[in-house]
């Protein structure tokens, strides 16, 4: 008998396409974040969170899951219990660093709780594409741009910064921080240059950061992303691949390829 895995689920639609692949996972959320489209038989909150782990045990969970977007919530210290106040200089520490830090801070809480932490490529690799380029044609400017962007997302991910940047003929035109991918992409549509404005340049590349834990916060893509990509005047995106997420993946492809851009998943 598989061992009962809890999804641990954030905001945004792939919990519930993972649930549709998996609709055996027992559906959990954090209260502020709840998934799209899917009714949590859980909801708990980070002052609480030892009991929300004692609560898995007791269904008998030995797995969890994460997926979704989480950003950090604010903590109310009148909610927290005793034993999660134990280990809140833990996550406070944490909370200075950048999202990786936090991230890696959660993972062992769960793991020195006894449960094993599962990832994307455990559960559902198919949401993970391997290398090939999935639509359209990718030259050599192209490849150039996406040699220069992963040196670039590579250096980010060093100081915990970004999963993303958008490069063109060389340039980096931005690159990803806090507000997200959209928000770079918007910026690149109302201030990058765009010498020719007839022919797209450029690409989004997106990748894990170097040290982080793929279990966890890999970087997703959808099929807004492919319009907000083509807004920006850009020729396509690539990823890294097996380490990013195709959210809604058949809709991304068929919207890449009615708008003209090319999706690559390029090998490391």
């Amino acid at each position: 008998m598989s061992p009962l895995t809890a999804l641990i689920a954030g905001s945004g639609a792939l919990p519930a396409l993972l649930v549709a692949e998996r609709p055996d996972l027992l559906v959990t959320a954090l209260d502020g974040f709840l998934p799209q489209g899917l009714q949590a038989k859980i909801i708990f909150r980070v002052e609480r969170l030892v009991p929300f782990m004692r609560a898995l045990e007791d269904l008998g969970v030995q797995e969890v899951i994460f997926a979704g977007s989480v950003r950090r919530p604010r903590l109310d210290p009148s909610l927290f219990d005793a034993q999660t106040a134990q280990i809140v200089p833990q996550l406070v520490a944490a909370m200075q660093g950048g999202d990786d830090t936090i991230l890696r801070e959660v993972v062992a809480i769960f793991e020195n709780f006894g449960f094993v932490v599962k990832g994307l490529k455990d559960v559902a690799p198919a949401f993970l594409p391997s290398a090939a380029v999935l639509v359209g044609e990718v030259n050599a400017r192209d490849q150039a741009d996406s040699v220069r962007a992963a040196l670039i997302v590579d250096a980010m991910g060093a100081v915990d910064v970004g999963q993303g940047a958008v490069v063109a003929g060389g340039m980096c035109l931005a690159v990803e921080s806090l507000p997200g991918t959209d928000a770079m992409l918007q910026f690149v549509a109302q201030f990058a240059p765009h010498p020719n404005s007839e022919a797209r340049v450029g690409l989004l590349y997106k990748a894990p950061k170097l040290t982080q834990d793929r279990r966890i916060d890999l970087p997703a893509l959808g099929p807004q992303t492919v319009i907000n990509a083509a807004n920006a005047g850009l020729a396509g995106i690539c990823f890294e691949a097996g380490g990013v997420i195709l959210i809604e993946r058949d809709a991304l492809l068929a919207k890449a390829a009615e708008l003209g851009l090319f999706i690559w998943a390029r090998k490391k």
